[in-house]
């Protein structure tokens, strides 16, 4: 059974970073691709980033271009959203999903970042 599990989340004061990871298991799951995703109180669900597993090619929302980072670490079967420049409207929970190649989505229970001074 594909798991999704997401760590990093936490407070962080406006302009700081913050680097959220998501490790998928079994180890033998190999997604087609990985991305981030948020939902903010009262609001929908949102892509943030999204990284193509063979490719590295990387897509983001235009409300984080130029501040948050998608990597991934295919030894470690790890993928990372780092956060830097952060605002309040940041805030949200953060959803790791993976994406398989028969178009099956996965999904993380979420880590919730708080963006306040």
């Amino acid at each position: 059974q594909v798991q999704l599990v997401e760590s990093g989340g936490g407070l962080v004061q406006p302009g700081g970073s913050l680097k959220l990871s998501c490790t998928t298991s079994p180890f033998t799951f190999s997604p087609y691709a990985m991305s981030w995703h948020r939902q903010a109180p009262g609001k929908e669900r949102e892509l943030v980033a999204a990284v193509t597993s063979a490719t590295g090619r990387t897509n983001y929302a235009d409300s984080v271009k130029g501040r948050f980072i998608i990597s991934r670490d295919i030894a470690k079967n790890t993928v990372y959203l780092e956060m830097n420049s952060m605002k309040p409207e940041d805030t949200a929970v953060y959803y790791c999903k993976a994406l398989n190649n028969y178009g099956v989505n996965y999904w993380g229970k979420g880590t919730l970042v708080t963006v306040s001074s």
